[in-house]
This record gives structure tokens, C-alpha cells and sequence, in this order.
């Protein structure tokens, strides 16, 4: 999602080469690899997990800003799968930040709330310098990411997100496909966060970094809070959907999982509180919009193109 949003926005500026890089495409020799079926976009292979690997695109391209969006985002697999999440999530940006170090690049990180923990009281919001508590797999490798981005030395500025949605799959989507047909659904509704446009969080990396604000972490959410429950109903709201929203606890939503999903399958803890302030990203004078706009925006841009493939 992230990545495609990142890339038009970039592209926005004709003095920018934008350079891309997946686990298929060419390599900086020319030799061909497996192709991804992407026609469309031409890319150079990179595997985060590869330290050579890096140092020889690097050394091909000479990037001056890294943008990583690549990251093991399945939150309830990682339990199962920890050591994989731990090499891309953590090992990887580990790897960029080095490579970075030694060519004097800046990196762009994404991180996440998970990072928290999420136990601090709903009635409070996550400063970037807060206690870092992760309980699950997916938040403990990330953190470990955040850490050794740090310990690199390299350039960098690291944006803790949260509720992403955007392009492909997404809970907006979801939320809709589920309504059809159906007076009512079940949503969860004790837990608090931001939901976040891709286009939105994309626009405040493009904005860190020709503002040249500060290096550092900053938390990068669309304004405002809301629940999961709260969010549906929005999406409802503005989508002209008529379906009641039914809202449920964390502990009813798990018990569904896993009878769906059997007993092998881990359902990770999900932050009870992932709201995060961003006064300090407000600080810098990075402009953020609150979430119901963004939706509003998404929903505008699915509806033009439904309006565009029906024509």
C-alpha cells in the first residue's frame, strides 16, 4: 500500500530519479531475475536482508534518500514466524541504515505503535519517548528495527504509524465487501487509535524531508481518535451503506479468530491503545489532516475509479 502511494508522490517532482527496488527485478549487473508479473514498473533487486546485496545497488545508484517500505506486516503470523519478521523487520533496516552510514544517505523508516505496547490508559496519548512495551512478535521486531537504525549513525527519520489503509487490500475495503447483503456486523470497540491514509502518511514523509525537519522518530498518524467499531460506521456513513455496526471486545474478536482459524493459529495482542500524539511532527510545521478527511478522500478516489472502469 505505502510503497505505491510513496512512489506517485515522489514522481510528483520532475527533479527527483526515483529509483525502485523489490525482491524481483533486475540486477545492477543487468543479469534477469524472476519477474514479479509487473510490467508496468521497471525496479532493480534488493533484498533487505542481504547486506551485499544492498552495498551493490547502493554503490550502483548512489541513492541521497532511502524511503524503506518493505516490512513483515502479517501481526498474527509473525507469532509463529518471528525469526522471518525479526530478518525483515529488524535485521533489514539494521542493513539499509548501515549502508546508508557509509554513503552519507538519509533513510526513511516506518514503524509502528505496536512499538508501545498499548496498556497506557485510553484517556492518554504515546509521546515518541514514552516506555516501549511490545508484547507481540510483530511489535518486539519492529522496535528491534527502530534500535539498530539508531545505533547505525546514518541520517534518519523514522515515522511510527498505525490503522494504515490505502491502496489494495485494506479495513475500508474489507468493511464494505462484508456489508453486502448483511443487515448487521460485529466490529471491535475497545480499541483506540488513528486510522491513516496511505496518501496522508506518504505527503508527511514528502514534507519531513524537504522541510528538512529534524532527524529523528516521529509518531506519523492522521489526526484524531476513534475505535475500530467508530471507524465502520464512518466508513458506512459516507459510503451510503446501510448496515448496523454491532460493536464487540478484543477478547470476543480472538475467541472468533481462532475458532475459524483452529487451535495451531496464534491470534497476537492488539494495542488496547494506539493513540499517539503528534505534537512533535506538528512542531516542525508538518501539516497533518485528521482521519475523517482522509477517509473522505479515499472513498472520493474509489468511487472515481469505479466511475473510470465502468466507462
Amino acid at each position: 500500500m505505502l510503497a505505491q502511494a510513496v512512489r506517485e508522490k515522489f514522481a510528483q517532482d520532475k527533479n527527483n530519479e526515483i529509483i525502485l527496488t523489490d525482491l524481483s527485478g533486475r540486477k545492477v549487473e543487468g543479469e534477469e531475475v524472476q519477474s514479479n508479473g509487473n510490467t508496468e514498473v521497471d525496479s532493480l533487486f534488493l533484498d533487505i536482508t542481504d547486506p551485499e546485496v544492498i552495498k551493490n545497488v547502493f554503490n550502483e545508484v548512489r541513492p541521497e534518500l532511502v524511503i524503506n517500505c518493505a516490512a513483515y506486516t502479517a501481526v498474527d503470523k509473525a507469532e509463529i514466524q518471528e525469526e522471518l519478521a525479526y530478518k525483515i523487520n529488524a535485521e533489514g533496516p539494521g542493513n539499509l541504515a548501515r549502508a546508508c552510514a557509509e554513503i552519507d544517505a538519509t533513510l526513511v523508516h516506518v514503524s509502528t505503535d505496536y512499538v508501545f505496547g498499548g496498556k497506557k490508559p485510553v484517556s492518554e496519548d504515546y509521546a515518541e519517548d514514552d516506555e516501549k512495551s511490545p508484547e507481540t512478535a510483530y511489535g518486539k521486531t519492529k522496535l528491534a528495527g527502530e534500535e539498530q537504525i539508531v545505533k547505525s549513525g546514518c541520517k534518519y527519520y523514522i515515522f511510527r504509524t498505525a490503522w494504515l489503509y490505502g491502496e489494495g487490500n485494506n479495513f475500508v475495503r474489507t468493511m464494505l465487501k462484508v456489508s453486502e447483503g448483511r443487515e448487521e456486523v460485529s466490529v471491535v470497540n475497545d480499541q483506540h487509535g488513528s486510522p491513516t491514509y496511505t496518501e496522508d502518511l506518504t505527503d508527511i514523509i514528502y514534507q519531513a524531508v524537504t522541510k528538512h525537519i529534524p532527524y529523528g522518530i516521529y509518531n506519523a498518524t492522521d489526526l484524531g481518535y476513534t475505535t475500530w467499531a467508530e471507524f465502520t460506521e464512518k466508513i458506512y456513513e459516507l459510503a451510503g451503506v446501510d448496515c448496523k455496526v454491532v460493536g464487540i471486545s478484543s477478547a470476543e474478536y480472538e475467541a472468533q479468530a481462532k475458532a475459524k482459524a483452529g487451535d495451531d493459529y496464534k491470534v497476537a495482542k492488539r494495542p488496547f491503545n494506539s493513540k499517539m500524539s503528534k505534537q512533535k511532527l506538528l512542531d516542525t510545521g508538518v501539516e497533518v489532516p485528521t482521519w475523517e478527511d482522509g477517509l473522505k478522500r479515499y472513498l472520493e478516489a474509489e468511487n472515481n475509479k469505479k466511475g473510470n472502469y465502468e466507462e
